[in-house]
Parts: C-alpha cells; sequence; structure tokens
C-alpha cells in the first residue's frame, strides 16, 4: 500500500537524509533481554567459574548446572554481547568480563549487578506508575519505611548493598586518591562510607592520611572488617551516627561518594552545610555521584540513575555540576569546581 499524500513509508527518507531505521528502538525497547542475560550470567557465576579454566559447551553446561535446551543459546548469547570469547568451541571470559566480573578478584564490579538482579530489576517494571505519581517503587511501596531503613534492619541484604556500592564505585574511589591534592593533608572524613572503599583507597594511596568512615551504626562491622582486610585498620577508624541528626565529624577532607543524590533538594543542601561546619578555613569538600551534563544531553547514566532515585527514594535526584557549585558556593564554599572521574562519575570540589 503506497503512503497517502505528504506521508513517508516507514523505511523512507527525505531526499539526502540517511535511511531511517528501526534498530536503535528495537535495541533499547527490547534492552531488557540483554540486561537479564549479563545479570543471570553473574548470578550463575558464569564469569568466576570461566575465569579458573575456560571450557566447551558440554563441559560449562555440566559446571554451572545448565539445561540442554538453553545452555547454547544463553553462552552465545553472551558471545555476542561480548562478555565471553568462543574460540574453537571453547568459552572464556573477555578481558573486561575477566577484570571486572570474577568475584575472586577486588575488581568485582557484579556486587551492584546483583542488586540489580535480586532487586532493581523487578521494580523497573514499575517505572511508569512512579512517572505518575512520583512514588517510589521498591520495598517501601505502599507506604513502608524508608528504604534505607528497611536495607539496615536486615544484616545479609545490608552487607549486599554495602558490597554493591563498593563494586560501583571502586574505580571513581582510585581517581579521587589520584587526582586531588592529598600531599599537604593530614585528615579525612568519608561520611555515607558504606563498606568504605572510599577511605580505604584514599588511605592506601596516601600513608600519611588518616580518616573516619561515618555511617549508621549498623555499618560498624562490615567497615571493620573491610578495613582490616585492606590493612588500613590502624588508621581509618568507624564512628556512628546519623549525617542528619549528629554532627560530621570533623577533618580537613569531607567527603561524600554516590550519597547527595539519596536526598531531595533541601536535604542535599543541609549535608553541604554540614560539611562546611566540620572542615577548618582551607578545608575541602569531595562530592561525586554520576553528575549529570550541564546540557543534560550526553550523560544517559547519570540520567536513568536519577530516575532510579525515584524508583528508590522518596526525594532523591541527581543533579548536573552547575546545579553542585551552585549550592556549594551558597553554603560558603568560596570556590568549587567539577572534575571528571571515570565513566559517568565527576566530582566537585569545594574549598572553604
Amino acid at each position: 500500500m503506497k503512503p497517502a499524500p505528504g506521508q513517508r513509508g516507514s523505511s523512507e527518507a527525505s531526499a539526502g537524509a540517511a535511511p531511517v531505521g528501526p534498530e536503535h528502538i528495537l535495541q533499547v525497547g527490547l534492552g531488557f533481554w540483554a540486561s537479564k542475560v549479563l545479570l543471570s550470567g553473574v548470578s550463575l557465576g558464569v564469569f568466576t567459574e570461566l575465569a579458573k579454566k575456560p571450557g566447551s559447551l558440554d563441559e560449562i553446561q555440566q559446571r554451572l548446572g545448565l539445561h540442554p535446551r538453553a545452555a547454547r543459546d544463553f553462552l552465545d548469547a553472551l558471545v555476542a554481547l561480548r562478555f565471553l570469547e568462543r574460540t574453537d568451541g571453547v568459552y572464556r571470559n573477555s578481558a573486561a568480563a575477566e577484570c571486572f566480573l570474577d568475584r575472586n578478584r577486588p575488581s568485582y564490579l557484579g556486587g551492584i549487578l546483583e542488586m540489580a538482579e535480586h532487586r532493581l530489576f523487578r521494580f523497573w517494571a514499575d517505572l511508569t506508575e512512579a512517572l505518575r505519581t512520583g512514588n517510589p517503587q521498591n520495598e517501601t511501596k505502599g507506604g513502608g519505611a524508608p528504604a534505607f531503613h528497611v536495607l539496615y534492619a536486615d544484616p545479609a541484604r545490608l552487607e549486599q548493598f554495602l558490597k554493591a556500592m563498593t563494586g560501583i564505585s571502586r574505580v571513581s574511589n582510585m581517581m579521587i586518591a589520584a587526582k586531588f591534592p592529598w600531599a599537604d593533608r593530614r585528615t579525612f572524613v568519608d561520611v555515607g562510607a558504606a563498606q568504605g572503599d572510599l577511605a580505604v583507597q584514599v588511605a592506601l594511596a596516601h600513608a600519611h592520611l588518616s580518616g573516619v568512615g561515618f555511617d549508621l551504626p549498623q555499618v560498624a562491622p562490615v567497615f571493620d572488617a573491610y578495613m582490616a582486610e585492606q590493612g588500613v585498620a590502624g588508621r581509618v577508624r568507624f564512628a556512628a551516627g546519623d549525617f542528619f541528626a549528629d554532627p560530621f565529624p570533623q577533618a580537613e577532607v569531607v567527603m561524600m561518594g554516590h550519597i547527595l543524590h539519596d536526598w531531595n533538594l533541601e536535604e542535599k543542601k543541609q549535608l553541604i552545610r554540614k560539611a562546611y561546619q566540620a572542615v577548618p578555613l582551607g578545608g575541602a569538600l569531595i562530592v561525586y555521584d554520576s553528575m549529570i551534563d550541564d546540557d543534560r544531553r550526553e550523560n544517559a547514566f547519570g540520567l536513568l540513575m536519577s530516575l532510579n532515585m525515584l524508583i528508590e527514594t522518596r526525594g532523591g535526584f541527581d543533579y548536573t555540576g552547575a546545579d553542585c557549585v551552585g549550592w556549594m558556593k551558597e553554603a560558603g564554599f568560596r570556590e568549587a569546581r567539577i572534575e571528571h572521574l571515570v565513566g559517568p562519575d565527576s566530582m566537585a570540589v569545594a574549598i572553604k
């Protein structure tokens, strides 16, 4: 059937323009297919198992307990998605999977993917409802306790969450340890420390520093165990407190990693004001998140993370670098700048 006057066929383009195809629409619209293949691969331990020893289809099927109907398509889908490689019928991890998806490596990123598998994947099914109501769609749906109260009430779930935060933050934490001028500083406090990887990376890179991880009391056992495991327990200690109800520990540098985006605008400003009060003249505040580019066109991950805050919190949202600099100067900091870290993450550095 010919298109009506004034209309174009679905694959027809105007003169001189590139042909229009549906590939991008289908890739994004059905993107959960690829996502779930990766999440299932992490959950099943595919990448950890192949890090021990590559194998044939039959070998991997037996080692992982996969059904013969599904195994070949599943593994070859991971090949097509570039998480696995296959040579002469032998499957092995891609370089990225070997580095970031093997549970036995310190660079393991899979903690956040495990959380996506067990929690976020199902909650995101209700994004449309969240967009209409503005309400969270997680465990708190229907008026339950706030998300962090639910997480912190279950030790096993809390530990999974804290490890997930380490996974998603590790490379940015290392970049902060390398890029910020630490030589003239002596003390730091990591506010909302979680497992404490930001404090660990800074302490490992700068032996003259001592620090504090500040978080709710339930975090202490996980934090202390991680400090001991990483060999910095003598220089980094835990301080229990509620960062809205209690003053921050005093230090030359206050850090907040993937914290500010959890809260509404007034709460964000309150945390920045408390950081200002905690540092001396010349002291610094470092805030990092997946900051949205100022034109709000490029950092898709930051924008999607902001929608994740809609799913997970009652008021949280991600923000641009310009937003953060403005809040810092409003709190009294005399200067503030934005520096890119890695991937979607950037840090805002303010000086009192």
